[in-house]
């Protein structure tokens, strides 16, 4: 699979660095807003083609398909400018800025019938299918509860800390999250709270948020980008519980019995970073023919999507772009 990279920032680096240890997939093209840069990034990784506009990118007929890795407040312009030349895309998350954005992106990608995908890796990591097994064979009997955190200092990034940058807590940290709880509990939200505190420059640093599902269950979650938290996912069920050391890559997970004794532990599976889980199962949906990814359907990115919309909602938060 030849991928072009359109962003040469932090993900796409890493990306790019995964890519090159792979042998199902190559980075071939590389688009920045100055032709240096992505001169650079691409002699950096030993590739020839660079590119010093985005629209070069995505006319390029050699590309299987286009990352997107700028930032989420740009995802919408830059998928809707590759769809345009009919490109297969995988969009770093947050998919958009607000589900208006993402439901007219997933329109126009079905319409071209090309693939389209949202990268957010906790969906694609194999670890998931263990624990999806673990809670049918009720290792913890019926599940009650899920708690999430997710948090570091990242003042100073101006695409968090400024509103025109769809920043804030949520759209970066909180969309893990919002998917871990998605992931256990499903999609039978009843409602939710949410208080959060809010920078001088009115976005999210950080946010309490509580779904309530309509069996009873909650998720608990917490995010931020001021302060350091443990990255932690706990689901607690009737007979015994499940905890997650950072949960968003699935480092390591621990089973406990209703006497609170570990009777399981599953290690992260060796790998390059966890990145790769994605670009593997991208390689088979082109193969397949599939315009999504069943580990991660358009109807759950536009959900969450849809979700998130409703808490900023509640918070009076709104970008200036809207």
């Amino acid at each position: 699979m030849r991928i072009g990279i359109l962003g040469a920032g932090g993900i796409a680096n890493t990306l790019t660095a995964v890519i090159g240890r792979m042998d199902e997939a190559a980075v071939t093209a590389v688009a920045a807003r100055d032709y240096d840069r992505a001169k650079e990034f691409a002699a950096k990784y030993g590739f020839e083609k660079a590119y010093g506009s985005y629209e070069e990118l995505a006319a390029d007929d050699g590309l299987d398909l286009i990352y997107i890795a700028t930032p989420h407040s740009h995802h919408y312009e830059h998928m809707k400018l590759c769809l345009a030349h009919g490109k297969n895309i995988l969009c770093e998350k947050a998919f958009t800025a607000n589900a208006g954005q993402a439901r007219e992106i997933i329109e126009m990608a079905k319409a071209q019938g090309v693939l389209l995908m949202e990268a957010i890796w906790t969906r694609y990591f194999p670890q998931l299918q263990t624990l999806r097994e673990l809670l049918a064979g009720g290792a913890i009997g019926q599940v009650e509860s899920v708690e999430a955190s997710l948090g570091n200092n990242l003042r100073g990034w101006a695409r968090l800390d400024e509103p025109k940058l769809a920043g804030g807590a949520l759209l970066d940290m909180g969309v893990y999250a919002l998917t871990f709880a998605s992931m256990v509990l499903g999609d039978q939200v009843e409602g939710f709270d949410v208080v959060a505190k809010m920078s001088e420059k009115g976005v999210d640093l950080q946010d309490s948020i509580t779904l309530r599902y309509k069996n009873g269950s909650m998720a608990v979650l917490h995010c931020s980008m001021e302060s350091m938290l443990m990255t932690q996912g706990l689901i607690s069920g009737q007979q015994g519980l499940i905890l997650i050391d950072e949960f968003n890559h699935w480092k390591k997970m621990t089973v406990y019995n209703k006497q609170k004794e570990i009777t399981a532990v599953y290690e992260k599976e060796a790998g390059i970073r966890g990145y790769e889980y994605e670009i593997q199962e991208t390689c088979r949906c082109l193969r397949e023919g599939l315009l999504e990814s069943p580990l991660m359907p358009l109807q759950e990115t536009l959900r969450i999507m849809e979700l998130m919309d409703a808490i900023r909602a509640k918070l009076g938060m709104k970008y200036p772009f809207e």
